[in-house]
């Protein structure tokens, strides 16, 4: 579906720079997005890289065990039917924490790895289960305790208060996290009574 979209979309701009005159400028912006595309695939590998070993480097120390019963409480309300144990749990366990410190680049490998986990523990292949969909929301919402690559850009942006945003960042994620998880409970408690009606 994805591919169709972009397809889509590139197919669009062709024929809008045709048809106004600005074939040129499709044409320079084509070149340039590919040199960018490398350039964002090369740095993306290295942090991907670089957080997988951390996260290796995490499951060997013991580091996950601690985070997995750090986060135990929360993880059993949201992830329900999942060993506190499990390989998934230590992996979202990560993802919370990198989440929690505003590390954007290292919350990317680590939120990979648990979707790959939980995938790996889900009873309908192909389809999505409820604690990849919970794990989803957590991680798009992720509640903020330092928006550390926030503050980074503000400061890089020339502001003097780069950690004023706190208050903001602090409501914002908390109710986008209730609102998401609240919303992907009700959804599916309305997809299982419609499998049991129909």
């Amino acid at each position: 579906m994805m591919s169709g979209i972009i397809g889509g979309m590139i197919l669009l701009s062709i024929i809008t720079g045709a048809v106004g005159g600005n074939m040129a400028a499709v044409s320079t912006a084509a070149m340039n997005g590919c040199g960018q595309a490398v350039e964002l695939a090369l740095s993306l590998a290295g942090t991907i890289c670089l957080w997988s070993g951390v996260m290796g480097i995490a499951e060997k120390s013991g580091l996950t065990d601690v985070l997995s019963r750090m986060f135990r409480p929360v993880n059993r309300f949201l992830f329900r039917g999942l060993s506190p144990d499990s390989p998934a749990i230590k992996a979202v366990s990560m993802n919370m924490a990198a989440n929690l410190l505003g590390l954007g680049n290292a919350a990317t490998p680590l939120g990979l790895a648990a979707m790959k986990e939980l995938a790996r523990e889900n009873p309908e292949p192909g389809t999505a289960s409820q604690a990849m969909v919970t794990f989803v929301v957590l991680n798009t919402a992720s509640l903020q305790i330092l928006p550390t690559t926030n503050a980074y850009l503000r400061l890089a942006a020339g502001s003097k208060e780069p950690m004023e945003i706190l208050p903001a960042v602090w409501l914002a994620s908390t109710v986008s996290i209730c609102v998401g998880v609240f919303m992907s409970r009700a959804l599916r408690g309305r997809k299982q009574r419609r499998e049991l009606g129909g």
